[in-house]
């Protein structure tokens, strides 16, 4: 069977525009959440989020090609950007027939549907619509535009799974290399739902924090007094890569992917299974695709959204999958930094893991001032500063509505 390395790196999020900066920023523990900037909130029960800072598209591509697309698509653009300057690859030398592109969404172009019928709705009832409505709005473009930038011929789709949608494109990833279907494919998420609507259903859910007195602190996982999750934006996207063809052509290689488990909660459309199902047996599967056990495991990256009832479940499911080993692993929800990334989560996670393994730290969990008195103190939390340690084996956990559960496996890289 062959291998996957990740040889590519990329990043818009709401702690910075690029990997290095998001990096530096989410070792530091500082937090992206600030008043929402996009639009009033006056009759909004949340005002604020973790916002993308400073992004200019036109730093990517032309004026008259950013019209076309919706946010989501232009932080997918930048991100892919990076990872393909950052991986040093040379297309002319390649079979682009062979370099696919999986970038998954939770919502898509939600800015754009939201702009094209509020305007509908203010110009009576003409049908004016914009012409790029639909290739702005539908969730496969930011997959799309990718290939057509770069002439990428090979498999192309997107993947929606809510929450899970961008671990489970890396998981896609895997798959292809490993049959020799892809000598490449371009993977992650790309998410931009800081607008009316999606902060208003998901305040109508009651899912996002409401601490609008201090933002900063509303990203609390797995503390007593979290009270939900803190919405964010952005894209990650890494190039994940057959070992030989990276070999042959010199490539960087960050480390290994080594294989991920999937399955359903089949409980809710929302709340995750309350002893966690869905979580363990995407852990105990990923750990079996993988060849490795228990006792491997260095560092798992949470999901950790910080609602009261999602983070009591997932630290169920890890007591009862590791065990006796916890007193080896260390646990961090970057989540209480970058805010929740939706659809984008899974992959800014990978590379926050990718980079762990690098560069031997393990990123802090802000704001975890008091342990809800539910989760086990068996667990060890990287709080509230980043810890120096070697790591050899990652787990990156994503659980999404309608109980998808995806869990992704990185090991530093042995020839």
């Amino acid at each position: 069977m062959k291998r996957a390395v990740i040889t590519g790196l990329g990043a818009v999020t709401p702690l910075g525009n690029n990997v290095e900066d998001f990096w530096t920023n989410l070792i530091k523990g500082k937090s992206g959440a600030a008043a929402i900037t996009r639009f009033d909130t006056t009759y909004h029960k949340t005002k604020f989020a973790c916002e993308v800072k400073d992004f200019d598209p036109l730093q990517y591509i032309n004026k008259q090609e950013a019209r076309k697309m919706d946010l989501f698509t232009q932080y997918a653009l930048a991100a892919t950007d990076e990872c393909m300057s950052d991986s040093g690859i040379d297309l002319e030398t390649c079979d682009r027939n062979k370099i696919g592109v999986i970038v998954a969404t939770g919502i898509g172009g939600m800015q754009t549907f939201e702009e094209e019928i509020l305007a509908f709705g203010e110009n009576g009832k003409i049908p004016r619509f914009n012409p790029f409505f639909i290739t702005k709005m539908i969730p496969n473009m930011a997959t799309g535009q990718i290939s057509i930038r770069y002439g990428l011929h090979g498999m192309s789709y997107s993947i929606i799974s809510a929450c899970a949608s961008s671990n489970n494109a890396i998981a896609n990833a895997l798959d292809l290399i490993r049959m020799g279907r892809a000598n490449i494919i371009i993977a992650g998420g790309a998410e931009a739902p800081i607008t009316q609507g999606s902060i208003g259903g998901f305040n109508a859910m009651k899912a996002l924090s409401t601490r609008n007195d201090s933002p900063e602190t509303a990203s609390r996982p797995f503390d007593q007094m979290r009270d939900g999750f803190v919405a964010g934006e952005g894209a990650g996207i890494v190039m994940v890569e057959e070992l030989e063809h990276a070999l042959k052509r010199g490539a960087k290689i960050y480390c290994e992917l080594v294989g991920y488990g999937a399955a359903s909660d089949a409980y809710h459309v929302a709340a995750t299974h309350p002893e966690g199902l869905g979580a363990i047996l995407a852990m105990e599967g990923a750990l079996a695709d993988s060849g490795l056990t228990v006792n491997d495991v260095t560092y798992i990256n949470a999901h950790a959204t910080s609602t009261p009832v999602g983070d009591i479940s997932e630290c169920k499911a890890i007591l009862k999958v590791f065990g006796q080993s916890l007193n080896k692993i260390q646990i961090s929800a970057t989540k209480s930094m970058t805010g929740h990334l939706l659809g984008a989560a899974g992959a800014i996670e990978a590379i926050a893991c990718i980079k762990s393994i690098g560069q031997s730290i393990i990123p802090p969990t802000i704001n975890l001032n008091q342990l809800d008195a539910e989760i086990s103190s068996q667990l060890d939390f990287t709080s509230p500063k980043a810890v120096e340690r070697e790591i050899s084996v990652v787990l990156n956990n994503t659980f999404g509505f309608g109980g998808h559960t995806v869990t992704t496996v990185f090991r530093k890289y042995q020839l």
